[in-house]
């Protein structure tokens, strides 16, 4: 699983793509959760989950 922001979730798509060899599944983080994570390549709050 990636978490990034709307900046990178092109390269996350692709390194799921490129590790796992299948379709990577795109969710959109809830603004009212509780999850405060910053994006994986930059510190912007993360925008996106990527995973296989």
């Amino acid at each position: 699983m990636i978490y990034c922001c709307k900046e990178h979730v092109e390269l996350a798509l692709d390194i799921i793509v490129d590790e796992y060899e299948t379709s990577p599944v795109l969710e959109e983080v809830k603004e009212g959760g509780d999850l405060s994570t910053a994006c994986e390549y930059c510190d912007k709050p993360a925008a996106y989950i990527v995973a296989n």
